[in-house]
Formats: C-alpha cells, structure tokens, sequence
C-alpha cells in the first residue's frame, strides 16, 4: 500500500497486507477528483479569482507553443511535489504522530488545507491551456504519453461539479462511520441505505467523468470504475480471466482439502516470539532481497503498508505478534516488493513515472511475498535465519510446508493464497451486479452468503464475518477488488518468464542471491512506469503475451497437489 488518496489510504489502514494505496506520481496521473475530496474537509473550499485566473490565461497564451511543454513538465512536477508532502503527513499520522484526538484533529486539517492547494492546482485554468500549448508542441512518444496521462487526468477532474465532489466527500465520511458501527453490531441493515446512496454516487461521479467518445461506445459505468485502479482493463475481459480462474480452482480446493490429502504440520508458526528479534529478522531479509534501506526505511504500524514519497524515500511497515511469527515475516516482504517497485521508478516526478495500475504493484508485492518467500528454495536460505534469530530449531521442509497450509476462510485478509482468490471473485461478482442494477442493495447478505458456499463450502454465521467485512464499498471504492487477484495472476506470470530467463533461479534463491532477479524485475517492470496503456500491453511488450492465468493455475495446481500429496 501507499498514501495518496484517502479512500485507498483507508482501505491500506483496514484491509492487512493485501492492500496498499497509491503513491502521490499514481495519484496525479490515475485517480480522479472523486477521490482527492476525501482527504479535505467537506467545509474547506478554496478557489482561484475570476481575475487570477484570467490573468493566468493571458500569461500562458503569451508563451509560445514551444515552451509549453516544459511549462508543462514544470508545474505537473510541482504537483507531484505538494502530493509527496501529502504522503510524509500521512506516513508520519499512521506511523509517528501522537494518537490523540487533538493531534488527529489537528493533522485533519493540515491535510485537508495541503489537499485543497493540490486540487485547485491540478484543475487550474492554467493547466488546462498548457495542455492545450503543449499539444501543439510535442516532438516525441514518450511526451505523447505523457500529454495523454496528464490531461486525462485533468479531465476527469473538471467534469466532476464542486457539488457532486462535495457530497461524495461527505458521503463517504458518513458511510464509514456507518459501516464502523454496522460491523461492530453485527447488522448490516444498518448500513443498508446509506450503502445504496454510496452506489448511486459512484455511479454519478462515473457517468460526469466518462469522455464523450466512452458515452457514444456504451461504456459501462462500472469499467470507469474499474479504470481508476485498473486502467485499460475491461470488465469482459476480467469475466474472462476469473472465470477460468474460478473453474480451476475450485474442484482443486476441494481436492487438496479433502479427506483425501495429508496437510502439513502448522505447529511451528506458534509460540513465544521475541518481537526485536523478529524485527531485525525481517530488516535482514529485505534488505537481501533487494529493499534499498538506504533510501527507505521499515517501521511498525497497527497495519502493514508502504509509501512512496519519492524513488529516494520509500518507506514501508509492518506488525509482530509474541504468539506468531511469519505473518509479520511475511508482511515485511510484501511490502519490500511494493516498496522495490517505487525505488525503481523513474524519477521526473511525471505521470509516467508512477505505476502503472494496482494490479501491477501488487504483482510485485506477491512476486517477492509468494514466488520467492513462499518457495521451497527460499526456506534453504531462510531456515537458519529463522532458527538463529528466533531461537527455533526447524527445517526448512518443515517451514516451507508450515507457511503454506491452506484452510477454507470467511475472512479475506485472513485467507491462503490457493483460496484467497475466490473472496476477491465473490467481491468482484456482485459489486459489478449492484453497479449495473441487477442486484439490490437489500440482496446482498444473501447473495454473499450464498456465494460464500458455493465457492468455499463456508457458512457465514453473521453479517460482520460476511460483507461487513471490507471496508471498501463504504468508501466507494468500486473495482479495487479486482486489481488483488489481476494481481497474483500477473506475478505468476512474471515468474514464469523470469525462471524461462534465469535458469539457475531456484538455485540463486537457496544461496540468498537476489541480485539478477531483481535486475530481471526492473528490466521488465520497474523503469517503465506508466508507459504502457494496461496490463495487458505491459505484459505483451514485455514478455510476448497477455495476462495469461494459466501460469496462475499451473503453480497453485502443482504446489498444493505435492504439499498434500493428492
């Protein structure tokens, strides 16, 4: 995760090490101005003079078409900058900052005065005619690209009425709260109205920020969704990726769950365990793996995320608990490979320069978390660094197979990576069904659980272990779910192809040899940013082929079917 807008810094704070929320670079170049109110107070308005912003006008219609493009660069750059000073107050509210009302009170409005400054810049008149000048003054792709991302951008900001943005705001704040309390008395029709109102905003705000060219193809409203955390990304073709998913995974699960298999023994995970000691057990391992703490630091937080200040400042946290060892090891590591991915970005401070979507962060969070920490080769490497800081004396067959058990679970930040996958189709099922009408509001407990036991064979026993659960629907956050499991996907096919490439990769892993992996990485995802249009075309250029589940399918298939010998 990392700090930019807050319904996603939110969703970092509540959702454990599957979530993480968008740099300040993503934040200028992908999310739309329905998000950015959310950081302000719903009574903090600013606005620019008629008489400034004429002025402005005059200023910039004054410069030549040549120097528009560097005028342009400039003051996209100065937004970056007040968005990175967005994310240190964010770091230092979630990591450092006395946890009193007062003080949050306090940093409340120092964010939302700091959030203000960044929306009247990024949908200034001014910016709209460098946009306009620099158009005109382009001389290469990579300032095409640039030219693209920041004026749709800018686009959707403007459509959105100060007054549709201020509701949404306030809306989102009342539903939180009211999605708090719902969760904690076990009754989701407490929520129920407000949910509904929550949907038809969205749906508000997407239909004002849907280009003209987007209304005359019948986009749907839930793809422009989708588009803020996915961008490129068409609800068809996600229908078809998960559906293969789905398929193979579910009579797998059974398999592997059944009476049938012989699961691994867990009892190494518990005990009593020192929390220094598996700090600097953490800090010795991202670091080896690649996280730059010369230019980043590990700290605790209540949850683990990361922050990306800048290439130069990339933070991460993580927790520990005295009973329970790997999931803060674990943890430490997903937000290393967010945190890796950020270090080697470009640094223009451009949108270019940011990442791609979430579902490609995350494919870097679970690249190093699953394909390198949850391998047999890595727990070679790992083992006696476990043993040694932890005071244990296992094997490393032993962790391996302890690390990878899988249960069926009714929580989702709770849940293994074989089962993982069905809570985030389940999610993605119905929130595309109550967007596109097809599912009412009251519906939902029922189609949930239900859902629930058709995918996972799980009865839910109440609304708070059911879909209460997520904070994100209260937030409006409509086709985030999806960008987890586009994620995981995506990581198993970089880690083909990186195996395909480095034939010796097991082996490096085993001996704690990152170096060339890493390279891999950053070759073909890191310096690229956001210069390519989706996932897809990512991969495409990249490794000669889509988003492909099958390798997602393949290593879940021949992983769990040894481990349990079925």
């Amino acid at each position: 995760m990392k700090f930019a807008s807050s319904v996603v810094s939110l969703l970092a704070t509540t959702s454990g090490t599957c979530a993480f929320t968008m740099g300040p670079a993503v934040a200028l170049g992908r999310a739309s101005l329905a998000l950015l109110p959310m950081s302000m107070s719903t009574t903090t308005t600013t606005t620019t003079s008629a008489a400034t912003e004429e002025a402005t006008c005059t200023d910039t219609d004054s410069n030549s078409s040549s120097d528009a493009y560097e005028e342009l660069v400039s003051y996209l750059q100065d937004i970056t900058h007040l968005s990175r000073a967005s994310a240190v107050l964010g770091y230092d509210q979630m990591v450092f900052m006395p946890q009193t009302d007062q003080a949050s009170k306090a940093r409340g409005q120092q964010s939302a005065a700091l959030a203000a400054v960044i929306h009247d810049k990024s949908t200034s008149q001014q910016l709209g005619q460098l946009l306009e000048q620099a158009a005109k003054a382009t001389t290469s792709a990579e300032q095409e690209r640039v030219l693209a991302l920041a004026t749709k951008a800018y686009q959707k900001k403007i459509n959105i009425p100060t007054a549709l943005a201020s509701q949404q705001a306030s809306l989102s704040a009342e539903a939180y709260n009211t999605w708090a309390k719902a969760r904690a008395d076990k009754d989701y029709s407490q929520f129920q109205d407000i949910f509904g109102d929550c949907i038809q905003v969205a749906k508000e705000v997407a239909e004002v920020v849907q280009t003209p060219e987007e209304k005359e193809a019948k986009k749907s409203l839930y793809a422009t969704m989708l588009d803020e955390f996915e961008t490129g990304m068409d609800p068809v073709r996600m229908d078809e990726l998960f559906a293969e998913i789905q398929q193979a995974l579910v009579p797998l699960i059974d398999k592997v769950l059944g009476d049938n298999a012989t699961p691994p023994d867990t009892s190494y995970l518990s005990g009593q365990f020192d929390v220094p000691a598996q700090e600097a057990l953490s800090k010795q391992i991202v670091r080896q793996i690649g996280f730059d703490d010369t230019n980043g630091r590990m700290d605790v937080s209540v949850h683990p995320f990361s922050s990306g200040i800048s290439k130069h400042d990339v933070r991460i946290t993580t927790r520990f608990r005295e009973d329970e060892w790997y999931q803060g090891l674990a943890g430490s590591m997903h937000e290393a490979g967010h945190a890796m991915y950020e270090q080697n970005l470009g640094d223009s401070g451009l949108p270019v320069d940011s990442a791609l979507s979430m579902g490609m962060h995350e494919s870097q969070s679970l690249f190093w978390e699953r394909h390198v920490g949850l391998s047999k080769p890595f727990w070679q490497f790992a083992a006696p660094l476990v043993n040694e800081n932890l005071g244990m004396d296992a094997t490393s067959a032993q962790l391996y197979g302890a690390v990878n058990h899988a249960s069926r679970s009714l929580i989702r930040v709770e849940a293994d990576e074989l089962t993982y996958p069905l809570h985030v189709i389940l999610r993605y099922r119905l929130e595309r069904e109550f967007v596109e009408g097809r599912l009412d509001v009251k519906d939902i407990p029922t189609e949930w659980n239900k859902s629930m036991q058709e995918l996972l064979n799980v009865d839910v026993p109440d609304d708070a272990m059911g879909c209460l659960q997520d904070v994100h629907w209260s937030m409006m956050a409509y086709g985030y779910f999806p960008t987890y499991l586009l994620g995981a996907a995506t990581a198993a096919q970089w880690a083909h192809y990186c195996q395909q490439d480095i034939p010796d990769f097991d082996d490096r892993v085993a001996a704690g040899e990152f170096d060339e992996i890493k390279a891999w990485m950053i070759e073909k995802v890191h310096q690229h940013g956001s210069r390519y249009t989706s996932l897809d075309e990512h991969l495409q250029a990249q490794v000669g082929e889509p988003l492909n589940p099958k390798y997602f399918i393949d290593y879940l298939t021949k992983k769990y079917t040894e481990l349990y010998k079925c």
